[in-house]
This record gives C-alpha cells, sequence and structure tokens, in this order.
C-alpha cells in the first residue's frame, strides 16, 4: 500500500465517526422543542454538514492526484481536516448542554 493510499484510508476511517457524529447530531437537533434552540442547533448542524462536505471534497480530490503530486494536496486536507475537527468538538459540547 502506497503512502497516500494509507493516508487517504485513515482519514477516510476519521471521516466516517464524523459522519456518523453529524447523524446523531441532527436527530438531536430535530427532539428539540425551543423555538431558539432548534434554529441554532439547526444552523450548527449545518454548518458542521457544510464542513464535512469540504472535506470530503478534498479527500476526493487526493484520491485522484498522482502519486507524484499527492502531497500537494496533503496540505489542503489537512487544513480543512483540522477545522472539521474543531468544528465537530463545538458541536459535541453544544449538544452535551442541550443547545
Amino acid at each position: 500500500m502506497s503512502t497516500k493510499d494509507a493516508y487517504k484510508q485513515k482519514i477516510d476511517a476519521e471521516m466516517e465517526l464524523v459522519q456518523a457524529k453529524l447523524a446523531e447530531f441532527k436527530v438531536k437537533a430535530k427532539s428539540l422543542t425551543a423555538d431558539v434552540s432548534i434554529k441554532h442547533a439547526k444552523q450548527v448542524v449545518d454548518d458542521l454538514e457544510q464542513k464535512v462536505n469540504t472535506a470530503k471534497a478534498k479527500l476526493k480530490e487526493l484520491g485522484e492526484a498522482n502519486e507524484d503530486d499527492w502531497e500537494q494536496h496533503k496540505d489542503g486536507v489537512e487544513n480543512v481536516w483540522h477545522v472539521l475537527q474543531s468544528a465537530l468538538n463545538d458541536t459535541v459540547i453544544m449538544f452535551e448542554k442541550d443547545v
């Protein structure tokens, strides 16, 4: 397995965990009753979903890169991944406080 494939496989596995958390947050957001809480939760979940989609696009670019220049895409994936992780952590904290 090439270094590129191993890296992509690692990020793909982590992305699955993020997507599972996103699905959990969507369910929690739907179960809220206060209007303000619902709007806030929906906005936070939508923002997280947007970041997941951006990360998926970067991973796709990485996967399509050839072996010689895939590392040029790695920095972009790393940057998007850090933003996604931060958003996920913020969302976890928000839902732990029940919005």
